[in-house]
C-alpha cells in the first residue's frame, strides 16, 4: 500500500505500470485519475491545501480499510496539493485484487472517501477572485453506500 500527498505532477501511465508490476497474485488492476475540472469556464487555477501528517494518516487509514475489506493485493493513492490549472491531474487511485469486482469496488470506495471526507480544502481562483469549493451532497450520498 502506498500513499503519497505531493505538490509535484505525476505521470499516471508510469505510476500504473509500476503499481501493476508489484501487484503479485492479482488478477485485476483498476485505476482512476482525476483532473482539475473547470465547471464555469472562468477558473484560472485551483489551490488545494492540507495539513501535512494529518492528511497522510487519514488516507492511510481508509486505504488500509479498503485493503482489508476487499482483500486487495495492493492499493495506491496519490493526491496533489498546491496550485493547479484546469486539465491537470489532481489525483490517482489504483487497486489490485484477485478478481475485478473487488478491485472496482475498492477503487470506488477510495474515490468516494476522497471526494467527501479526505482532509483537503479546495479554492478556485478566477477573474472575480477566490472562492472555497463547497462539499456536494451527491458526494456524501455516494459514500453512504459503503
Amino acid at each position: 500500500m502506498e500513499i503519497r500527498v505531493q505538490q509535484e505532477a505525476f505521470a499516471a501511465g508510469a505510476e500504473l505500470d509500476a503499481f501493476t508490476a508489484r501487484a503479485s497474485g492479482a488478477g485485476a488492476v483498476v485505476s482512476f485519475s482525476g483532473l482539475v475540472r473547470d465547471d464555469t469556464g472562468r477558473m484560472r487555477e485551483m489551490v488545494i491545501e492540507h495539513y501535512p501528517g494529518m492528511t497522510e494518516r487519514a488516507l492511510a487509514v481508509i486505504a488500509a480499510e479498503a485493503v482489508a475489506r476487499w482483500d486487495l493485493a495492493d492499493a495506491l493513492v496519490i493526491h496533489r496539493y498546491g496550485a493547479m490549472t484546469p486539465g491537470e491531474q489532481i489525483m490517482m487511485v489504483a487497486t489490485a485484487a484477485r478478481h475485478r469486482v473487488a478491485a472496482f469496488e475498492a477503487a470506488e470506495f477510495l474515490m468516494d472517501y476522497l471526494k467527501s471526507r479526505a482532509p483537503f480544502w479546495k479554492q478556485e481562483h478566477g477573474p472575480d477572485g477566490a472562492s472555497w469549493v463547497a462539499a456536494k451532497s451527491g458526494d456524501e450520498d455516494a459514500l453512504s453506500r459503503w
